[in-house]
């Protein structure tokens, strides 16, 4: 186990092996970007809860040249605001075949499945999850989608989870203390995370 003082969790040597080279970053979003909760109001107006860590997380991702994209399931307005304060680009939604999905955005992106990692929290998410060269979840997953992933965070999904698995891209990929440098030297102006 390697531990760092910058990462919030230690880490398995060999998952570090399977992040480096990461070049893209595929979420799920209910019970990974969020806590898996669907709240409908009165006026059919449906609301979803983020973590700004993770949205952080997310943006120190791009800013060192790793991609994130989102499949989900669900079709939602809000998964689309999220996605544009985020910068996030490629958004599948209404797709419960992830594999399928994940396939038609590597061949638009041009990205491998050896550069890609995955996170998901449910069955859905689980053949893309065997599929990605680093398949994730959350520590709430899925019982079987846990058993089938390389790493889960300790964190739940809309807690902080995406940040912890940010952390671990960035940090075999040498780029965590020049992710953070930035913030050292009151340089980086990241907004809306």
């Amino acid at each position: 186990m390697i531990k760092h003082r910058a990462l919030t969790v230690a880490i398995d040597a060999n998952i570090l092996l399977l992040a480096k080279g990461i070049k893209l970053l595929v979420l799920d979003v209910d019970g990974v970007l969020t806590d898996g909760k669907l709240y409908f109001g009165n006026n059919n107006e449906e609301l979803k809860c983020f973590n700004i860590a993770d949205g952080l997380g997310i943006k120190l991702l791009q800013d060192q040249g790793i991609q994130v994209a989102i499949i989900t399931g669900r079709n939602s307005n809000i998964v689309e605001r999220r996605a544009e304060e985020l910068s996030i680009k490629e958004v599948i939604q209404g797709r419960e075949d992830k594999l399928s999905a994940l396939h038609e955005l590597l061949k638009k992106t041009g990205i491998t499945l050896q550069q890609t990692a995955y996170m998901g929290d449910d069955l859905p998410d689980l053949s893309a999850i065997q599929s990605v060269n680093l398949g994730t979840t959350v520590a709430n997953g899925n019982a079987d989608v846990r058993q089938a992933a390389d790493w889960t965070s300790k964190k739940n999904g809309g807690e902080g989870a995406v940040r912890e698995l940010a952390e671990l891209i960035l940090y075999a990929n040498d780029l965590y203390e020049k992710s953070i440098d930035a913030f050292r030297t009151k340089t980086q102006s990241i907004k809306h995370f």
